[in-house]
């Protein structure tokens, strides 16, 4: 029995320390096992390191990186694909820079000011243009646009105060013969960036090409009167002849269809020469104190419109000519396709000056139009002479005022005179 105890226990030592001696023999070649598995790893995971680098520089958006592997198989593609994302990605941006460079130098080298506001009316950016119009050279990025706007020219202010595209002039009250002024064109747009609304104003300088289109324009119009004289003086003179004859011959009886043939031709003669010869001979205006309320009575008893405004003030103005340019103006906005009465007149008392407005809804201008509205026979309608807005300026400027074309929002047109008070 003792001796069967014995045997047993030495067993169970025996079988111990197999297991402890195992144990150990593990424990000492786990850490080399371990050394041996990171060192076959390690350039994998090197890679794949450098793998999520070059990604993260992507999102950042540099692509500036690409990855260097002597890899094969799955991976060696994996790597290859990557750097060819790369190259792709880097000749894209270049490609932007370049085109960015180049939007950027055709905005701040362009004669047109542009101005891009944001909801908050607070310059988001601002050509070079628009820097010299607006802040004497300096950057507006930041700046408060109606500050901008609040030390701007009157004529200006004006404008961006009525809405919509439209045309004004800033000039030099003292110029008596407008050398110095200059036209402007006016336009609005509106349009959604990073999901907030955004307004980019447009202000183009017209003068140089008015000035080309004025000198088209006068060329034209003695074109014009050189033909209606010939299409009124040949048949006088053929007349007259015939005339001659009939009394050399003793045909009397058909002398008077003959006078009154050249009467009606002299005549005709005589008007068109009086229209044109009104226009160019514009007199000084005879300026005069005259109740608002006297004077809309009056126009209102000729052309029919809608009045808006008070009218109990005192202007300085040459009746007259005033009476002369608003019923022309009106009678093109009843010639509009404007509903009779939308056709409306609207007067306000601005600082140092009246503002008149003559409204209708028709059909706008388009900015072509907009552009030659003012020039003197320049007309859209077939048998128009072109003179109404042309006299309705020139009465404004020797007034000493000024005269603003603008489309409405809702349609329509809105022709705009400041007089001084």
């Amino acid at each position: 029995m003792a001796a069967a105890a014995g045997l047993a226990m030495l067993l169970s030592r025996w079988t111990e320390s197999r297991w402890l001696a195992a144990v150990i023999a593990l424990a000492l070649l786990l850490p080399l096992l371990a050394y041996h598995v990171r060192r076959m790893f390690a350039p994998m995971h090197s890679l794949f390191r450098a793998l999520a680098g070059t990604v993260a520089s992507y999102r950042d958006g540099d692509y500036g990186f690409s990855l260097s592997a002597t890899a094969s198989g799955e991976l060696g593609e994996l790597v290859a694909a990557h750097n060819r994302l790369g190259d792709a990605l880097r000749e894209q941006r270049l490609a932007l820079v370049q085109r960015e460079l180049l939007l950027d130098t055709m905005v701040q080298n362009t004669p047109v000011a542009m101005i891009l506001v944001d909801p908050s009316h607070r310059v988001v950016h601002a050509n070079l243009a628009a820097r010299k119009l607006l802040g004497e050279g300096r950057k507006l990025e930041g700046q408060s646009f109606d500050a901008l706007v609040a030390l701007a020219p009157d004529a200006l202010r004006e404008a961006l105060e009525r809405g919509g595209d439209g045309m004004f002039t800033i000039g030099d009250d003292t110029d008596i013969d407008n050398s110095s002024e200059d036209i402007y064109h006016l336009a609005r747009r509106q349009f959604r960036l990073n999901g907030r609304r955004h307004e980019l104003i447009l202000l183009r300088v017209l003068t140089a090409e008015l000035r080309r289109q004025e000198v088209q324009t006068w060329k034209k119009v003695i074109r014009v009167i050189s033909h209606e004289l010939n299409n009124s003086l040949a048949p006088i003179a053929s007349l007259a002849h015939s005339g001659a004859e009939l009394l050399r011959r003793g045909q009397h009886e058909r002398l008077p269809a003959a006078l009154a043939t050249i009467e009606d031709r002299a005549r005709h003669l005589e008007g068109f020469i009086r229209d044109y010869a009104r226009f160019a001979k514009l007199p000084a205006p005879r300026l005069e104190r005259v109740p608002w309320s006297r004077f809309i009575e009056q126009l209102h008893s000729q052309v029919e419109f809608t009045f808006d405004g008070a009218n109990d003030g005192v202007g300085r103005f040459d009746v007259a000519q005033l009476e002369q340019g608003l019923l022309n103006l009106l009678k093109n906005a009843h010639e509009s396709g404007s509903a009779p009465t939308d056709v409306a007149l609207a007067l306000r008392r601005v600082p140092q000056a009246w503002r008149i407005d003559v409204l209708d809804r028709g059909s706008g201008m388009n900015e072509a139009v907009l552009a030659n509205a003012l020039l003197p026979f320049y007309s859209t309608k077939r048998h128009g002479t072109g003179l109404g807005l042309a006299l309705a300026r020139e009465i404004a400027e020797a007034h000493g005022g000024r005269i603003a074309l603008l489309n409405r929002e809702d349609g329509g047109l809105c022709v705009s005179l400041v007089l001084p008070d």
